[in-house]
């Protein structure tokens, strides 16, 4: 089950499916604007729940002309009558300047990425721009299957939990008739919280072993990813507010859920009984409906809850950059009540990160429930 999640998760983390649209390291290494040195609290903040096609660590000699850039440099894999295949630091080594050109640009032979979007030069060389200095819907883009840093960071949490499984059964074989101990010790109370409080109360026991494998690797990819975003200095990963990473969980769950619906589920749906013949003309439709709205609230509600705690941490943090600009002692005043802020905001991340796989997990185990209940007889 894990391993299926890390194929469908590769997919949806390439740009092809994520639509990736974020400014390089360069731009936003220093978050300033275009012709002053005054910080940029919004570059800083886009630059670091944005996606992209490497792992940034951090920036030495800043503003200097030997500056250099400690990062990760990912695979580029694209597909332009063939694949074409070849290192993301081609790209990021080798800025790329057009007149009114509205991006900070990357070349590489006849590709060039703007705005972390890959596209084919022209007969030119060039891209095509619009008169406002915005990039044409004319110009050529090649399939994107790169692996990005989302798509990195939810491979590494994939991983993670299928080491951790693979630990805890094996311990769970050789301590068979003892008290559990290590990290079985620790994962048996979170195992037994998702089948006992989410998916045995949702489903009852016999329906809850056909979708428990599902919803327990769903449960702890989402808890890992999101305590992996939270992690200093390790490139910033925000992979549960990566829109194409939580469209194939959502999809996921209407799949399942529209694979397992029995006929009672569709026939409250297409016909329900004991509503007069007309309200059901009216019924019915929205009920169409709402089989495609719950896993669009599902991807919404996880993106928006994770980016916008990622996004309250970064504002205090530029408000002590940017008062600290203007003056010292006020940045230092400012840096202490920030701090301290950061410091609770950070704890109460640690809550949701548990939380929001919490609420994803009971919501499928809902969704399941409603789609294989039996009739009333």
């Amino acid at each position: 089950m894990i391993i299926s999640l890390l194929c469908a998760f590769y997919l949806s983390s390439t740009p092809l499916f994520a639509g990736a649209d974020h400014r390089h390291e360069e731009k936003h290494s220093t978050h300033t604007s275009k012709n002053t040195n005054t910080f940029n609290i919004g570059e800083m903040i886009m630059h670091h729940i944005s996606d992209a096609h490497q792992i940034h660590f951090l920036t030495l000699n800043e503003h200097k002309e030997n500056e250099k850039h400690l990062a990760i440099n990912l695979p580029i894999l694209l597909w332009d009558n063939g694949f074409q295949f070849f290192s993301s630091k081609h790209l990021y080594h080798h800025p790329y300047h057009q007149h009114h050109l509205d991006a900070h640009g990357f070349k590489h032979e006849d590709y060039i990425m703007a705005d972390e979007k890959i596209f084919k030069a022209n007969e030119h060389g060039e891209l095509n721009l619009n008169e406002d200095g915005s990039i044409a819907s004319s110009n050529i883009v090649p399939m994107d299957l790169s692996m990005t840093k989302s798509g990195l960071g939810f491979v590494l949490s994939g991983l993670l939990v299928l080491l951790i499984f693979s630990s805890v059964a094996k311990r769970e074989k050789e301590n068979k008739g003892k008290a559990p101990s290590g990290i079985q010790s620790f994962m048996e109370p979170l195992i037994l919280l998702v089948r006992d409080q989410i998916v045995i109360p949702s489903m009852g026991e016999k329906r809850a072993k056909r979708f428990l494998p599902f919803l327990l690797s769903v449960f702890f990819i989402i808890w890992l990813a999101n305590l992996l975003g939270l992690v200093p200095f390790i490139g910033g990963f925000n992979i549960m507010g990566t829109m194409g990473v939580t469209i194939v969980l959502a999809t996921l769950v209407f799949i399942i859920t529209t694979i397992k619906g029995n006929k009672h589920y569709w026939m409250h749906i297409l016909w329900p009984s004991g509503v007069p013949t007309f309200v059901k003309f009216i019924l019915v439709p929205i009920e169409i409906l709402g089989i495609f709205i719950k896993p669009v609230v599902l991807m919404i509600r996880l993106t928006a809850n994770i980016t916008a705690g990622h996004i309250i941490i970064l504002a205090f943090t530029g408000l002590v950059i940017m008062m600290g600009q203007n003056s010292q002692i006020a940045g230092f005043g400012t840096g202490i009540g920030a701090t301290l802020f950061m410091i609770f905001m950070f704890a109460i991340e640690l809550l949701v990160a548990f939380l929001q796989a919490y609420v994803f997990t009971l919501l499928a185990s809902l969704y399941f429930a409603d789609a294989t209940q039996e009739g009333h007889h």
